[in-house]
Formats: C-alpha cells, sequence, structure tokens
C-alpha cells in the first residue's frame, strides 16, 4: 500500500507483487484506465533504456545541425495586426514617403568639463559628422549625421550645453534587425576615436542604440540566470536528496531537452513567419529547468518509494511511471493549452511565445515520461549515491502533523487561506500598465544616459517625431487647407511642435511631423497620443482625407487596445479548456470549478502582490503590461499542475477507504513534501529571473516566483485539500471515482 511503514523481506521475489501491490497498482485505481497505459510504457522504457537514450541522443544531434536560428526582434510595430492605425500611419508613410530617412540613432555632444559648448567645440562636432559620413556610407543601415536643423542652425540646445547629431536609416534598412547593431557598435567605436583629443563626449541613443544595448542586456541577463539556476537547482536537490546524481541528472536531460526544443522552435518560428519578443531565451531557460525540475521530482518521489519497499529498478520505474506518468502528462498538457491560447492573441509577441513555450514543455513532458526512466533503470540504486538515507522512509512530521490539523479543521485551513488570497488580490485592482520598454534598459546603459540627457536639454520627443499623414480619399490634397490642420494639432495636448506639412510626389498625401512633449515609448506620450493628439487629427482632416497618427506612442496604444481585447479572449479560452481537461481526467464537475476558482484566486493575489511591491513599496508608476497575462499563463497552468498532483493523491488515499477529512490528511502528509520541494525550486528558479538587471525580467521573476509560492504553499497545500474536504464524497459527482474497489481475491504469499 503506498504510504506503508517498512518494506518486503529482503528475499522479495520480482516475479510477484510487493505486498499490497495487487491493492495499490490493481486496475481503475488512478484515472480511469490511463495508468495501464503509462505503466505499460514504464515496462517498455525500463525494458530497453539504451534504445531510448540513443534515440534522444540522434534526435537532438540531428535537430542540432539542422534547426534554423531563434529569431526575435525589439520592434514593437512587428506584434501588431495590420488594421490598427499605428500599421497603417507606417503603411502609408511607406507608399508615399519612401524617401524619408528614419532616424537611426542620435548622437549627443557635450563638453567633458560639463561647460557649455564653444564656436570652436560646434566647428568641432560639424567635422565629426563629416568624417563619420564616408564611414557610415560603408555600412547597411546607417547613413550620413545631420548636425544642423532645417533652418541651417547647430542642433544645439537653448542652454547651450548639449548638441546632437541624427544619424540617418540607410533606404530599405530596419532599425529592428540585429544585424544593425553591429552598426551600432561601430558607430560608437568611430566616435570614441573622433572625440580623443578634444574636449567633448559623445554618447549614442536612438532606435539601433537602445537595440544594440538591449541584446547585451540580454546576453547578460541570460548567463546570470543560467548559472543562478543552475546553481539553485543542483544546491536544492542536494538538500533534498544527498546525491551527486540526482544533482547532475536534471541539469544534463535538461541541456539535451534544450537543444530539441530550441531547434524545433526555429522550425515553428520559419514555417509559420513568427518572431518572439527579445526575452524568450530567458524564459525559456528558466521554463526548462524549472518545469523540467519540477516533472523530474514528480517521478524521483514515486520511484523513491517503491525502491524503498524493497523493489528493483526496473518494477520501480514502472510503479513510478503509472502512478506519476499520467500526473506528469496532465500537468504538462495543462501548461501546453495555457500556452497555446496564446495563439489567440491578436498580438503576434504572444502568438510566437505560446506555441513556443507549448513546445518547450511538451519536449520536456515527454523526456520526464521516456528519458529520465531509462537513465534511472540503468543507474538503479546508484542514482542515490552516497547517501543511504533514501532506504529510510522519513517520518514526515512536519507535513503529518498538518494534515492532521487540517483533516480535523478544514473549514479553518480554507477560510484563512481564502480570505489570505482574497484581501492580496484586491491590490490587482491598482495595477497600472507600463508600455515604456526603455524602463527596462539597466540605467548605466549608454543609450539610456544618452537618452537621458537629450530629454535634460530638448524636447523629450524630438528624438523621434511623431508621423501624422493625411491621405486624400481621391485624386490631390487641397494644399489651403493645410495651415488649419497644423494649428489643430499644434493645439492638441501633449503636442510641442508641429513641422509644416510635406506633400508626397503624387500630392495624394502630406506629412506633418510631431514634436511630442513627452518620450516616445513613455506612458505620458501613450496617453497624449491615443486621446487628444488622434482627435485632433482625425476631427480636424479635410473632407475627403483620412488623417493617420503613427510613431513609437501610436503603436503603443494600438497595443494597449489590442491587449484589453487578448485578455477577453485568452484567459477565458485558457480557463475553460483547462476546465474541460480536470473534468475529464477527474470523471467529475464539481472539482474542476473549484480547482480554477483556487487558480483564478491564486493569479489575482500573485498580480496583487506584485502592485503592492513595485507600486506601493518602491513607488514606481506602473508595471510592464506583459506582466498580467504571463502571470496567468504561468500561475494559472503550474498551479493547476500542483492541484493535479494533490488531488490525485486525495483521490488515492480516498480509494484505500479514508474518509475525506482522513484523506485529506494523510494527502498533505505524502504529497505535501513533492509540493513543497518543487515548489521551491521552480520559485527559486523564476525569481533568478531578478537577478538579470532588466527591470521587466525583475519584476517577472519577483511575481512568478510569488505566484508559484502561493500556487504551491498557501492553494494546493491548504485550500484545495481542504475545500475537498469540507465537500466530500460530492466533490467527485457524478463520476465519484473516489470510491473504494472491491478487495481483490487474496493471493498466496511471497515466498
Amino acid at each position: 500500500m503506498v504510504g506503508q511503514r517498512g518494506g518486503p523481506p529482503a528475499a522479495w521475489n520480482a516475479e510477484r507483487p510487493l505486498p499490497g501491490a495487487e491493492k495499490c497498482c490493481r486496475p481503475g485505481l488512478g484515472f480511469g484506465s490511463v495508468p495501464g497505459v503509462f505503466k505499460a510504457l514504464g515496462r517498455i522504457v525500463s525494458h530497453r533504456p539504451w534504445y531510448v537514450i540513443a534515440a534522444w541522443v540522434v534526435v537532438a544531434v540531428v535537430i542540432a545541425m539542422t534547426a534554423p536560428g531563434l529569431k526575435t526582434t525589439t520592434d514593437q510595430s512587428e506584434f501588431l495586426p495590420s488594421h490598427y492605425e499605428s500599421i497603417r500611419a507606417m503603411e502609408a508613410q511607406a507608399d508615399h514617403f519612401p524617401e524619408v530617412s528614419t532616424p537611426a540613432a542620435i548622437i549627443v555632444f557635450q563638453r567633458s568639463d560639463g561647460e557649455n559648448l564653444t564656436d570652436d567645440d560646434t566647428a568641432e562636432v560639424a567635422r565629426i559628422g563629416e568624417e563619420l559620413g564616408p564611414k557610415l556610407a560603408a555600412r547597411t543601415f546607417m547613413q550620413e549625421v545631420i548636425t544642423v536643423s532645417a533652418g541651417g542652425e547647430p542642433n544645439l540646445s537653448e542652454d547651450g550645453s548639449t548638441m546632437i547629431g541624427v544619424v540617418g536609416l540607410a533606404d530599405g534598412a530596419t532599425g529592428y534587425d540585429v544585424a544593425a547593431f553591429d552598426d551600432a557598435k561601430d558607430l560608437r567605436k568611430d566616435l570614441a576615436e573622433l572625440v580623443d583629443g578634444t574636449d567633448l563626449t559623445a554618447q549614442t541613443t536612438g532606435n539601433v542604440p537602445q537595440g544594440l544595448d538591449s541584446q547585451e542586456s540580454g546576453d547578460k541577463a541570460l548567463a546570470i540566470v543560467g548559472i543562478a539556476t543552475i546553481v539553485l537547482i543542483v544546491v536544492l536537490l542536494a538538500l533534498i536528496f544527498r546525491s551527486v546524481i540526482i544533482c547532475l541528472m536534471p541539469i544534463l536531460v535538461v541541456a539535451v531537452v534544450a537543444s530539441v526544443a530550441t531547434g524545433l522552435i526555429g522550425f515553428a518560428n520559419e514555417v509559420f513567419g513568427l518572431q518572439a519578443d527579445s526575452s524568450i531565451e530567458v524564459i525559456l531557460l528558466v521554463v526548462l529547468y524549472g518545469i523540467g525540475t519540477d516533472y523530474i521530482l514528480f517521478f524521483l518521489f514515486r520511484y523513491r518509494e517503491r525502491m524503498r519497499q524493497g523493489a528493483e529498478s526496473r518494477g520501480a520505474v514502472a510503479y513510478a511511471m503509472e502512478r506519476a506518468g499520467e500526473a506528469i502528462a496532465s500537468a504538462g498538457g495543462a501548461v501546453i493549452v495555457a500556452f497555446l491560447a496564446m495563439l489567440l492573441s491578436s498580438l503576434s509577441i504572444f502568438r510566437a511565445i505560446g506555441p513556443a513555450l507549448a513546445i518547450a514543455v511538451a519536449v520536456t513532458m515527454i523526456a520526464v515520461l521516456t528519458l529520465v526512466p531509462a537513465v534511472i533503470t540503468l543507474l538503479g540504486r546508484a542514482l542515490f549515491w552516497p547517501s543511504k538515507n533514501w532506504r529510510r522512509e522519513p517520518e514526515g512530521a512536519r507535513f503529518a502533523k498538518v494534515g492532521d490539523a487540517l483533516g480535523r479543521r478544514p473549514a479553518v485551513f480554507a477560510g484563512v487561506s481564502g480570505v489570505l488570497m482574497a484581501v492580496v488580490a484586491g491590490f490587482a485592482l491598482g495595477f497600472n500598465p507600463s508600455f515604456d520598454f526603455n524602463s527596462s534598459l539597466p540605467d548605466d546603459a549608454e543609450s539610456t544616459e544618452a537618452l537621458h540627457t537629450f530629454q535634460d536639454h530638448f524636447a523629450a520627443g524630438a528624438a523621434e517625431p511623431a508621423p501624422v499623414v493625411l491621405v486624400s480619399d481621391e485624386g490631390e490634397l487641397d494644399e489651403s487647407s493645410f495651415p488649419a490642420f497644423q494649428e489643430a494639432l499644434e493645439a492638441a495636448e501633449g503636442v510641442s511642435q508641429v513641422y509644416p506639412g510635406q506633400v508626397s510626389a503624387d500630392g495624394a498625401a502630406a506629412q506633418f511631423m510631431v514634436v511630442l512633449e513627452h518620450d516616445p515609448v513613455s506612458d505620458a506620450a501613450l496617453n497624449d497620443v491615443k486621446g487628444p493628439i488622434r482627435s485632433a487629427a482625425h476631427s480636424a482632416a479635410p473632407d475627403g482625407t483620412e488623417a493617420l497618427v503613427g510613431g513609437t506612442a501610436s503603436v503603443f496604444a494600438d497595443m494597449q487596445k489590442a491587449l484589453a481585447r487578448d485578455y477577453s479572449v485568452v484567459f477565458p479560452a485558457a480557463g475553460l479548456v483547462i476546465l474541460l481537461i480536470l473534468a475529464v481526467l477527474l470523471r467529475s464537475l464539481v472539482a474542476p470549478w473549484y480547482l480554477m476558482f483556487a487558480v483564478g484566486l491564486g493569479f489575482a493575489a500573485t498580480l496583487g502582490a506584485t502592485v503592492i511591491f513595485f507600486q506601493h513599496i518602491q513607488g514606481e508608476s506602473g508595471l510592464i503590461f506583459l506582466l498580467p497575462i504571463y502571470i496567468y499563463l504561468f500561475v494559472t497552468a503550474l498551479g493547476t499542475d500542483y492541484n493535479i498532483l494533490m488531488i490525485a493523491r486525495l483521490r488515492e488515499e480516498a480509494r484505500e477507504g479514508r474518509v475525506p477529512r482522513d484523506a485529506a490528511a494523510e494527502a498533505v502528509k505524502h504529497a505535501g513534501p513533492t509540493i513543497a520541494a518543487a515548489g521551491v525550486i521552480l520559485a527559486g528558479t523564476f525569481g533568478s529571473l531578478m537577478l538579470a538587471g532588466n527591470s521587466m525580467l525583475v519584476s517577472m521573476g519577483f511575481a512568478l516566483s510569488v505566484g508559484i509560492g502561493i500556487a504551491a504553499f498557501v492553494m494546493a497545500m491548504f485550500f484545495t485539500p481542504a475545500l475537498t474536504a469540507l465537500i466530500g464524497h460530492a466533490a467527485w459527482w457524478p463520476g465519484h471515482g473516489d470510491e473504494k474497489s472491491p478487495d481483490p481475491e487474496p493471493e498466496a504469499s511471497a515466498s
């Protein structure tokens, strides 16, 4: 029987079942007849381990050699469908004004002593711009440097301390191409040489330099998070199992899984034309190690349990596969479904990240159900070396006490844990989404420092004027209407300056460049564009024309609108599918509802805790807009993992003939250590994102680690078993899969 103390005689016959095995392993104990499938898989894998391992090695090598690289982008406009105004403005600009150069970078010049620039200094800036010209002409993504304004005056700040040079983007080039970052590196090297020996300093900012700094920050974050994750997993596994091999096994297994998963993601992105956000590599690393280690733990705890009863390795692998296999597959399925729900998003950032994470989890799940059992079969008892404590079942006094207390007073545990989550969840209503991607760059990045200097001395929006394109429905535009249209734009809140309209070659369109009062990537600029500026442009557009507001702030305004739509579609879709999965697995129409209610409450509590920490304690104005959907998908999916593990043990204990409260007590005692270990490792793994030095990843790491902590230690450990104990037999209606099966015919004792 599962949970029995002690083991069989040392002379146990491997051909006969262990004492109690005919009861605990009989068909139908798990979810329907599915455990038989996993038991059969366990037997196949344990009898052909070398074949399984060889197959994985071959697949990993072939995919690694043939798969395309993982493509990412920092161009936020690529995430939007074409019907949004910002994208229509971009297309109109490309159609009617193909010759207009988009700024690739801005060079910010100052004196090294902090004094105002002299005439000699401005002459030096002009010289540097001229000498940079031939160097830039030899490159792919940048062209000449403009150091004077349209009126022929130097681009000098009003206080005379700062001068800028605008580096244009080459025809047909995009500043978001990763290859453009090499040009930004060369530009910085050239500038360092050209200002050497002068009294000037030169720093670069703008699209391409910011993309370069973002890439370098991401690479640094990937290295830091990778090292921290591996160290954390090794240390925690060492404390749990005291085994050198178990400490290293997840690292080696995930390395193989990562090679396969990354290659498959590359294939998928190439086939479907998807590009994910540049943070995908860091998130993939954390997901692979975190979820991979979790699922390995689910298997190892059951394997060790059977080995303690005296089974040999192959039999223990088959047993562990039967008991843990379905929980792993069900949990993985819930996670995969949640991630695939992102395909319903209107934002391509989620449509790319969703399948990528789903592929990673699917490969991890298959590896834990095949590769891990094969390796464990070959290692046998050596798996636990050098520890010998694995032979003795720990008393589990802490979890036993918690379980007994919960069994006696389930209403208290359900009430306290539920109220705690509800109170914290209330703060989620104060979540303020931020679209300021530049804030995610480190403060000491050159582009960040240069941007702050620029904004201190020039209109914040001068770095990237927003184009307002006036397009005629038919025929040429009437230029006499331009002054009134320009005046309407100038009067709009958030506008610093409007340049006169530039008419296209065909006369069917005009472009007005609008300098915003705020940084184009700031939340203030977003609010100005989506409100007064668009309103003024649309209402002032002459008859027979359409005004389209473009630029970065306009893109973010449309992303905000798209995100609101996605919240109303993706969240319910993911929740509904997971609800159906739980209903099928549990053969119940009751349990899935309160399990999903618990997960939803956990999501809200996670977002609320993040708002408390960052917005109320640290005083941040807002949190990156991507955060709620990441929290929802990870906490919903992974919270369901822990709920599945706990509910599976609850029903297993009930089928042993225990009443609901006693079953809850035993489930906490036996499943509690597994959930606690998995929760600590996964929360710690996500928490390693906080070391990235990137504010977006810091907030995401905090939120996901807190969410996993709530899912494991509040929801799955207390709330779910307490509610199940209170609802009792009705929790399993109409299938009533918790009922005790008839005892089998007694068999002869093992000799």
